[in-house]
């Protein structure tokens, strides 16, 4: 039984993103010439180096500005990785490594009809990280559903009814006035008025 190892980004500028730890010697950092390649201002440009030792993955940080750390713990020399343990780069920028067994001499089960197509296994989609990447544009607001049509008409028939009541009593009260005028009916209606007595 061997391993395969591979690192996984939680946080940084891919998250979820899978990196295979196949070759002897792999370095990461913010120069493209890396095996693994983070583009981002706090990784130095050679930041880190792995390397592949008696079955085990070895890393070390190469003199990078903002160091590195193994599960929140800053290294200062070389550091035999685990699976499940979480290395940061700098504050931002955070991957998992994963070991894989496998057998290479296990036996590989197949369709009895030749032309079936090979079973792919079911991918599990990686966690979310653990908090929102400082390189990322936020998410604009949460959509809002617009109210059923019931509560809009609602709301478009009270200033309506609202708008002719008072318009219907206005015209009631400028009749009424006009009607008390031209009947000649102010002492009537207004015996306060100024001539009326």
């Amino acid at each position: 039984m061997s391993a395969r190892y591979q690192l996984v980004m939680r946080n940084g500028p891919n998250p979820g993103a899978i990196y295979a730890l196949d070759a002897d010697l792999m370095t990461i950092g913010r120069d493209p010439s890396n095996t693994i390649p983070v583009n981002d201002p706090e990784i130095s440009r050679q930041h880190a180096r792995m390397s592949a030792q008696g079955g085990k993955i070895v890393i070390e940080d190469n003199g990078s500005t903002n160091g590195t750390s193994i599960n929140g713990r800053r290294i200062s020399g070389p550091h035999v990785l685990k699976s499940g343990e979480m290395i940061s780069f700098g504050e931002d920028i955070v991957f998992m490594f994963e070991a894989l067994n496998f057998d290479p001499d296990a036996t590989i089960a197949s369709s009895s009809s030749p032309a079936a197509a090979p079973r792919q296994q079911p991918v599990t989609p990686p966690p979310p990280p653990p908090h929102a990447y400082a390189g990322q544009v936020p998410a604009g607001p949460a959509p809002v559903a617009p109210p059923p049509a019931s509560q809009t008409e609602k709301r478009t028939a009270l200033p309506v009814v609202l708008g002719v009541g008072v318009l219907a009593v206005i015209c009631a009260c400028g009749g009424f006035f006009w009607w008390v005028d031209a009947t000649y009916r102010w002492c009537t209606f207004f015996p306060f008025v100024a001539g009326c007595g």
